[in-house]
């Protein structure tokens, strides 16, 4: 049975729930202001904007003893000509020295900060394109919205955020919704100190995929990523990897349009994983999956052959346990059946001191977890100066 109340519940347990985004929320936008008025920085920052699973709507809450991940890109003036990788992560020191000293640490392509209740992952890029100044200053590239708040967000000109929509003529704007066409957009350029080049990476193209793909999946798709997320992170049997985007992505790739339930959609993606990539784990084998915007950049490129049958072992039990519980006749063997996979976390059936409709509550949230409480130079004229 697919006993939608049961997941709502469910995922409620799994999510950040609305002061822990909130903070997410604070922290970021904090950081944010903090760069675009900084004295030495304003006058080489493009924009601010945010990306990553807090963004695409498929954060989990993390694993105990550690802090959610939120991913903020910041967009510079930097050329690529003028600018090492190195260079450009250090120009942020100062900044950093002044506003979390002791708490940033130069990463190999960002900036990790942690505080006390969120990690933010600082995304530093080279200057863009000038055709493209214009996209990344909008209102569809700056909102703090995450695609599972929102069902209509586009990348177009006429978009803005809900709140700020008071006073629109609303005709208008739902009708610019339905016909212009969206931005063209190029992958942006981020440092890789280790190597010493400059990276393709496109978050936006990330962000757009997903959001159209939730709007295929009648908003279902980032609730059944949250929920494969969810079992990889706390089930004993799984790797260490895939795991983040990497998981998420193989999720999209096998995840069909038009599931009309959170439980047919974690049921069917994980049948067509297990039955897609079969061959691959039978050789020990990785599969090449392209990222959205960078098609050259294999997402699954870091996780081993070895690694990858472990985990499409786990996957193919797993499915079958979920196709059970799909298949249940009543509440109580499918919940219970639910339950078996994704442990106390998921709502008991009837009785065991819960209601008839929605069953035994899930465990307390904190019960058992901490409280949630040489430098390359881009063709195409790229609008970059040194800046320091």
């Amino acid at each position: 049975m697919e006993i939608p109340t049961y997941f709502s519940d469910f995922l409620r347990q799994i999510s950040p729930d609305r002061s822990e985004r909130a903070e997410y929320q604070e922290q970021h936008s904090f950081l944010s202001d903090l760069i675009k008025n900084d004295e030495d920085l304003k006058d080489c920052i493009v924009s601010t904007f945010l990306q990553g699973s807090y963004k695409r709507g498929t954060l989990v809450l993390p694993e105990v003893g550690k802090n959610a991940d939120v991913d903020v890109v910041v967009v510079t003036r930097f050329s690529e000509g003028d600018t090492t990788p190195d260079q450009a992560l250090k120009a942020f020191i100062p900044f950093l020295e002044k506003h979390y000293k002791g708490k940033y640490k130069l990463q190999g392509r960002s900036i990790g900060i942690s505080l006390p209740k969120v990690d933010l992952d600082l995304v530093v890029t080279s200057a863009p394109s000038e055709s493209q100044i214009g996209i990344l200053q909008s209102d569809a590239v700056l909102n703090n919205d995450t695609i599972d708040e929102i069902d209509d967000w586009r990348l177009i000109p006429s978009w803005v955020s809900p709140s700020k929509r008071e006073g629109l003529d609303l005709d208008t704007f739902f009708k610019s919704l339905k016909e212009e066409a969206d931005w063209k957009l190029e992958p942006l350029r981020i440092p890789d100190r280790e190597v010493m080049i400059w990276r393709s990476t496109h978050p936006l193209e990330q962000i757009k995929w997903t959001s159209n793909k939730n709007k295929n999946t009648n908003g279902y798709y980032t609730q059944v990523v949250k929920v494969i997320k969810w079992l990889r992170q706390n089930d004993p049997e799984m790797p260490k990897y895939p795991k983040g985007y990497p998981l998420e992505h193989l999720v999209g790739y096998c995840c069909p349009d038009g599931i009309t339930s959170v439980a047919e959609g974690v049921t069917l993606t994980l049948e067509r994983m297990a039955s897609i990539f079969r061959a691959y784990a039978e050789s020990n084998q990785t599969p090449q999956l392209p990222d959205h915007g960078v098609p050259e950049h294999d997402v699954m490129r870091r996780i081993t052959g070895e690694e990858f049958a472990q985990f499409h072992n786990k996957i193919v039990k797993v499915a079958k346990s979920a196709r059970e519980a799909l298949d249940s006749d009543s509440i109580e063997d499918s919940a219970n059946s639910w339950r078996r996979i994704f442990g106390d976390d998921f709502p008991g059936p009837p009785g065991g001191g819960g209601n008839d409709k929605n069953g035994t509550p899930p465990k307390p949230r904190g019960g058992g977890y901490t409280e949630r409480v040489a430098p390359t130079v881009i063709a195409g004229g790229r609008f970059g100066r040194k800046c320091f």
